[in-house]
């Protein structure tokens, strides 16, 4: 059974309770995002953590009943060729939020620190000088006026084990399997050591981390949705009563048998 931080036993969410919590909190984001919309604000949340660390599921949560106008999700692949020669951040600013967007970044520029420093993607200047400069470039985020929220999702190395031999076994995980998922298993405490070296350089008082248990996917979720709510001040903003307009008859014609003889898909079930 999982353990809480005092070592006492959690008990188990039943489903039902937790369908019912994030419900309440997903209605929660959308008053939140009727309120960034109104007052122009620019928010980036960033998710970072080990492979298997719940980032998808939790991005998933927040994101699933809310307007991808407004909540645009960043996942980068690998940088190209032009993308290299570039200065570090510059391919990560285009997607800086405008006014009245909340982006949020399955993974990010943190990116230098976390899979390029282990796996010797890059050289030990760039990764000693983005420690340097991590927390000044960021001060200028939100000197700009950039509402910047940074998540590190904390698993267990049991529990990211049990993750990938899921993701083994069951044919619809495979292809969260990456060329990274096994050689991070291995590297586990060259993650550790790199986790930590990022924490103690980058955690500034104008864009600090924060950390989240996701060994109980559920509650990380909803503590990490809850969480997030608690940083950004807002108001539920009164929604202007909707009528439904009768349908127009003028135009009426048999709209249905217009369609016959049309490929339809086969209705098995």
């Amino acid at each position: 059974m999982p353990k809480k931080q005092n070592d006492q036993p959690e008990s188990k969410l039943k489903r039902k309770e937790y369908e019912k919590e994030l419900r309440r909190l997903q209605a929660e984001l959308c008053h939140l995002q009727a309120w960034v919309k109104t007052k122009g604000l620019r928010i980036m949340v960033v998710f970072e953590g080990r492979d298997g660390a719940g980032k998808g599921g939790t991005i998933r949560a927040i994101t699933e009943r809310v307007s991808p106008r407004i909540f645009r999700v960043v996942a980068l692949p690998a940088p190209s060729d032009r993308e290299k020669s570039q200065m570090y951040i510059q391919r990560y600013m285009q997607h800086f939020p405008a006014a009245g967007e909340i982006v949020i970044w399955d993974r990010s520029w943190y990116n230098r620190v976390g899979v390029e420093h282990v796996m010797g993607f890059c050289t030990k200047d760039q990764y000693e000088g983005f420690l340097e400069h991590a927390p000044n470039v960021e001060w200028y985020f939100t000197k700009s006026g950039i509402i910047l929220i940074k998540y590190w999702l904390e698993v267990s190395h049991e529990e990211q084990n049990r993750r990938f031999q899921a993701r083994v076994d069951d044919p619809v995980r495979q292809w969260k399997l990456s060329p990274m998922d096994l050689p991070s298993l291995e590297k586990w405490y060259e993650y550790s050591r790199a986790r930590d070296k990022m924490l103690e350089a980058t955690d500034s008082q104008h864009a600090p981390w924060y950390i989240v248990r996701s060994d109980n996917k559920k509650r990380a979720r909803l503590n990490c949705i809850s969480h997030l709510l608690s940083l950004i001040p807002y108001k539920k903003l009164k929604r202007e009563k909707v009528k439904l307009p009768a349908r127009s008859k003028k135009y009426r014609y048999d709209d249905q048998a217009s369609l016959k003889g049309k490929k339809f898909i086969p209705e098995i079930f």
